[in-house]
């Protein structure tokens, strides 16, 4: 595996336990975060896989047009697409005033992250 890929991966396994952590906390949970960690999680994890690909992609945040990228290396990444809008969503819709995240929506961030970040450690060679 690249250098770098190991890179994205260690970002995003630290955006998938800082995630874990924070929807298992007793004391004032943040449910923000843990949907803005759930969606960097598999923003890195998309990078990891298009790095290791070799292919070049822009600096954003719309898991949908990373998916875009894979798809042409393993159509099978479809399978993660509503996985992946779902969480495309968390990347703003929570960090400013006017909406809060719920235990609910952290629950099902959570819930998605979980599916693609299995997949894509799959796709990658990963336990």
């Amino acid at each position: 595996m690249h250098v770098l890929t190991e890179e994205w991966v260690h970002k995003a396994e630290g955006d998938f336990h800082t995630a874990g952590r924070e929807l298992r906390a007793r004391k004032m949970p943040n449910y923000d975060a843990v949907c803005f960690h759930c969606q960097q999680c598999a923003e890195k994890y998309l990078k990891a896989y298009l790095q290791e690909r070799g292919q070049r992609f822009p600096r954003v945040h719309d898991l949908i047009e990373l998916l875009e990228l894979c798809l042409p290396y393993d159509e099978t990444f479809e399978s993660q697409r509503d996985h992946l809008k779902d969480l495309t969503r968390y990347a703003v819709e929570f960090r400013y005033p006017g909406e809060m995240a719920t235990k609910e929506d952290a629950q099902a961030a959570f819930r998605a992250v979980k599916a693609v970040r299995s997949f894509v450690r799959q796709k990658l060679g990963l336990p």
